[in-house]
C-alpha cells in the first residue's frame, strides 16, 4: 500500500506544477498582489505586488489528488472526507482574508474574531461526524509512553484548540520565500510515514497529497517568490495538520514533529509578553524567522536552516512513535 502514497503525492506534485503557471499570470492580471506591511524587514518591501492566493492551487492539487488515489485504492473514508472539509473549510476563511486585504490594498482582512469564529464552527463539525461516523477515539496518549488520558466530550475542547492553534501558528511561519512548504513538507511527510505505519492508509494518503503539492508549490515560491501561498493555504495547511493528528490519535506528537510552528509562536508570544511587561522587545522583530533576517542572514539561509531544523523535528516524532 505504500505505493498508493507515493501515487498521491506525485499526482498532487504535477497538478500543482502544472497548474501554476496557469494560475500566476491569471493572479497577476487580476492585481491580486501581497500588501507588505511597513513594519516589516525593509527588504521585503520589494515584494509588494507578488501575486499571492497561490494557496488555491495547493488546494486544488491536494483534494484531487487525495480523492483519485484514495478512490482509486479503495480508501476514500469518512476521514478522507472530514480532512478534505477542515483542509477546503479554513482555505475559505483564508481566502477571504486574502481578498479582503487584496480589495482594500491593506495588510488587514478579516478580524480576529470573525476567524476565530469560524474555525470553531468548522472544528466542532469536524469533532461531532468524526465521533458519530467513525467512533473518534477521544483520549490522548503521552508519546514513547503507554500513558493515556480519556478526555470524553471534553476532546471537542482539544479538537478546538488544536485546529484554531495549528492553523495560526502555521500561518505565523508564512514570511519567507519557501518557508512554509518546506516545513509543511516535512510535517505532513512525518504524518504520512507514520499514517501509514499505524495502517490509517486515507489519512497517509491525504498526508502525502499534502507533501507534493507543497513541493509543487515550492517549485514557484522559493526564493525569489514568483507566487505566495497566502492566507489561503497556510491557514489551510495549519488546519489540515492538527486534523490529521487527531485523526490518527497522534495528537501530543504535534508539538514535536510541528516544532518549528510552535516556536515560531514562543518568539511572537515571548515578545509581546517582554514588551507590554517590561518595554523591551527579546527579538529584533517576531516571528523568530524576521529575528535572524534582521541578525544579517540572507533570507536563504534563514529558510534552509529552518528547513532543517522542521526534518530534525519530523525525524524525531517519528523516532518516538515509532522506536521508543
Amino acid at each position: 500500500m505504500g505505493v498508493s502514497i507515493a501515487v498521491a503525492a506525485a499526482a498532487a506534485f504535477l497538478l500543482c506544477v502544472i497548474l501554476s503557471p496557469l494560475f500566476i499570470p491569471f493572479l497577476r492580471r487580476l492585481k491580486f498582489g501581497q500588501s507588505i506591511r511597513e513594519e516589516g524587514p525593509e527588504s521585503h518591501h520589494k515584494k509588494s505586488g507578488t501575486p499571492t492566493m497561490g494557496g488555491i492551487m495547493v488546494l486544488i492539487s491536494i483534494a484531487g489528488a487525495a480523492i483519485a488515489a484514495a478512490a482509486a485504492f479503495g480508501v476514500l473514508t469518512v476521514q478522507i472526507w472530514m480532512l478534505l472539509l477542515v483542509l477546503l473549510s479554513f482555505g475559505f476563511i483564508g481566502f477571504l482574508d486574502d481578498f479582503i486585504k487584496v480589495a482594500k490594498k491593506r495588510n488587514l482582512g478579516l478580524t480576529s474574531r470573525q476567524k476565530l469564529m469560524a474555525q470553531l464552527g468548522i472544528a466542532a463539525i469536524f469533532f461531532f461526524v468524526l465521533n458519530e461516523a467513525a467512533g473518534l477515539e477521544t483520549s490522548i496518549g503521552v508519546p514513547g509512553t503507554s500513558w493515556a488520558v480519556e478526555l470524553g466530550w471534553m476532546y471537542l475542547i482539544l479538537v478546538m484548540l488544536m485546529l484554531v492553534g495549528a492553523s495560526n501558528a502555521v500561518n505565523l511561519t508564512d514570511g519567507l520565500d519557501g518557508l512554509l512548504a518546506g516545513t509543511t513538507a516535512a510535517a505532513f511527510g512525518a504524518y504520512a510515514i507514520l499514517s501509514w505505519y499505524a495502517g490509517a492508509m486515507d489519512v497517509a494518503i491525504f498526508s502525502a497529497a499534502v507533501v507534493g503539492a507543497v513541493l509543487g508549490f515550492l517549485v514557484f515560491n522559493a526564493h525569489p517568490a514568483k507566487v505566495f501561498i497566502g492566507d489561503t493555504g497556510s491557514l489551510a495547511l495549519g488546519g489540515a495538520i492538527a486534523a490529521v493528528a487527531i485523526s490518527v490519535n497522534m495528537e501530543l506528537l504535534l508539538v514535536i514533529i510541528g516544532g518549528v510552528f510552535v516556536i515560531e509562536t514562543l518568539s511572537v508570544m515571548i515578545q509581546v509578553v517582554s514588551y507590554k511587561t517590561t518595554g523591551k522587545r527579546i527579538f529584533r522583530m517576531s516571528p523568530l524567522h524576521h529575528h535572524y533576517e534582521l541578525s544579517g542572514w540572507s533570507e536563504w539561509k534563514v529558510v534552509t536552516v529552518f528547513w532543517l531544523v522542521g526534518l530534525v523535528f519530523a525525524a524525531l516524532g517519528i523516532y518516538i512513535e515509532v522506536w521508543m
